[in-house]
C-alpha cells in the first residue's frame, strides 16, 4: 500500500510512520524483527554512516517476515529511504528497479548526512544527483524513462517522500519544500518537532513563498527520548530537564502527541529513542503507539 492511500487527516484517524535501523550484519539472527503497530515501517539509510543492510533489501524482508513469522498485522508496509550521497545516477535507478521487483511501494529520498574530512580518507561522496534531482528523475521513472531518457521496460509505480528540517531557516526549508513538491513528492516528512506552532508556521510560509497551499501529506516527526540516549541539539532544554528528573521519555511523547492531535496534525513519523552505539528501543516506540490507542 502507498503511504498516500493510508493517510486519514479528514477523518482524525493518525497514521504513524516509524523509523527503522538496519543492523549492521546480513545474519538473520542480527535482524530485530519491528515489533510496532505502526502503519508503516521506514527503514533507514546507512544511519551513522555505517555499513548497515541495504534499506530497499531490508524493507522487502520485513514485508514478508510477518506473514512468515505469525506477526498478527501479517504482511508489513513498508517504506525505504534512499539517499543521494554514495551511488551515482546509474546506480541508484538500478536499486529503484529492484525495489520495483521486489514489491516495494514507498521510496523516501534523502541527500544523506555529508561525509567528514576523516571520512573522506576512505570513502568517496558521489553526489550524482541532489534530493530534489533524485525525487525529479523517480518522477520520470514512474513516467517510463531513465536519467538517460531511454524507455524503461514498464514505469514504475513510486510514492516518493521528501524530508524536511523545521529546525533550520523556515523560508528556506518552505521554498525547499516547494521544489520537491514540484519534483514530484507525494508527500512530507519532518525531523522531530517540539513545538505544534512549527507545522503552521511551515504551512503559512510555504503558501506565501509558492501562492500555493500545501496540500499535500505531512508527516511531522515525533521523537521519543530516554535520559541515556543520544540527544540532539534541537530537543528543547525544558524537555532536557525534564528527562534529567527523570520523567518517562513515553510519557513526554505522548503528551506532544496530544498537542499534535489538537492542532490536526494526524500524519506522524514516529522516531524511537537512539541508545549509545546506535541501538534503538522499539519497545518505548511501541509504548508510545499503545498510549496513543494503536494496540
Amino acid at each position: 500500500m502507498k503511504v498516500t492511500e493510508r493517510c486519514f487527516e479528514t477523518t482524525g484517524r493518525t497514521t504513524f510512520i516509524c523509523d527503522y535501523s538496519p543492523p549492521r550484519g546480513g545474519a538473520t539472527e542480527a535482524f530485530v524483527r519491528p515489533s510496532v503497530d505502526a502503519d508503516f515501517i521506514s527503514v533507514a539509510y546507512n544511519p551513522g554512516k555505517a555499513v548497515r543492510v541495504n534499506s530497499a533489501m531490508l524493507a522487502a524482508f520485513i514485508r514478508y517476515d510477518g506473514r512468515h513469522n505469525g506477526d498478527h498485522n501479517g504482511e508489513r508496509e513498508v517504506t525505504f529511504t534512499l539517499a543521494t550521497r554514495d551511488m551515482n545516477k546509474l546506480a541508484l535507478q538500478s536499486v529503484l528497479l529492484g525495489a520495483q521487483l521486489l514489491g516495494l511501494e514507498n521510496v523516501v529520498v534523502v541527500q544523506g548526512d555529508p561525509f567528514t574530512q576523516r571520512d573522506l580518507q576512505r570513502v568517496k561522496d558521489v553526489g550524482d544527483y541532489t534530493a530534489t534531482g533524485l525525487i525529479a528523475a523517480i518522477t520520470g521513472m514512474n513516467q517510463g524513462t531513465d536519467y538517460r531518457e531511454g524507455q524503461l521496460r514498464a514505469p514504475t509505480g513510486f510514492c516518493i517522500g521528501a524530508t524536511l528540517d523545521l529546525t533550520r531557516d523556515i523560508q528556506q526549508e518552505a521554498r525547499l519544500a516547494h521544489r520537491k513538491v514540484e519534483a514530484g513528492a507525494h508527500f512530507l516528512i519532518t525531523q522531530p518537532i517540539f513545538d505544534v506552532a512549527e507545522a503552521q508556521r511551515l504551512k503559512e510560509t510555504y503558501a506565501e513563498l509558492s501562492g500555493q497551499e500545501l496540500d499535500l501529506p505531512v508527516f511531522f516527526g515525533l521523537q521519543v527520548l530516554e535520559k541515556d540516549g543520544i540527544i540532539f541539539s534541537s530537543v528543547p532544554e525544558q524537555v532536557r530537564r525534564e528527562l534529567d528528573q527523570d520523567r518517562s521519555g513515553v510519557d513526554i511523547a505522548l503528551e506532544l502527541y496530544q498537542r499534535f492531535r489538537e492542532a490536526g496534525l494526524n500524519n506522524i513519523y514516529l522516531v524511537p529513542p537512539i541508545r549509545r552505539g546506535g541501538a534503538r528501543n522499539y519497545a518505548a516506540a511501541q509504548a508510545v503507539l499503545a498510549g496513543a490507542g494503536r494496540t
